[in-house]
């Protein structure tokens, strides 16, 4: 039982980090800075990884948020048509 609410913290942690980086990158993109949005995109899909790694979040969920955060990211750099 310790060990579990030891890794529960652990994890909630982890996921806690995780949902902050998103909301940053989120923001950025809102906010329309496609410099910043770029480099928030490269630590959002770090820490991504890292949750995936450690089993806090699923592996085709995190795939799921790398894709679709990238896809925002990217449709900011394109031209408007």
């Amino acid at each position: 039982m310790r060990q579990g609410v030891k890794r529960n913290e652990r994890n909630r942690a982890n996921l806690s980090q995780l949902k902050t980086q998103v909301k940053k990158l989120r923001a950025a993109i809102a906010k329309g800075d496609a410099g910043e949005a770029k480099k928030a995109l490269n630590e959002t899909v770090s820490e991504i990884d890292k949750a995936a790694k450690k089993g806090i979040v699923h592996d085709n969920a995190a795939s799921r948020y790398k894709s679709r955060l990238t896809r925002h990211v990217n449709a900011m750099a394109a031209p408007r048509a």
